[in-house]
């Protein structure tokens, strides 16, 4: 009796030309918690108007989006 092997080849789900974007959209992706970061307050009677700055705000959130988009395409990228 004959025992057929499995002849399927495992592929990899990237490929050479992903790992860039991949590695890119994590460097962008801790950027933008760098850019949230900070804000300290040392006197906690006292409210520190520096946690509604404009890169709090506006840049670091949109960076962390850019940074998921970037690794949808990288994941997506043939």
């Amino acid at each position: 009796m004959k025992t057929k092997e499995n002849t399927t080849s495992s592929k990899f789900l990237f490929n050479k030309k992903n790992y860039p974007y991949l590695f890119a959209s994590l460097a962008i992706i801790a950027l933008s918690f760098i850019l949230m970061s900070g804000a300290t307050n040392d006197n906690p009677t006292k409210f520190n108007e520096a946690i509604y700055s404009f890169r709090r705000i506006h840049v670091a959130p949109t960076l962390f989006f850019v940074g998921i988009g970037v690794a949808i395409y990288s994941i997506f990228k043939r």
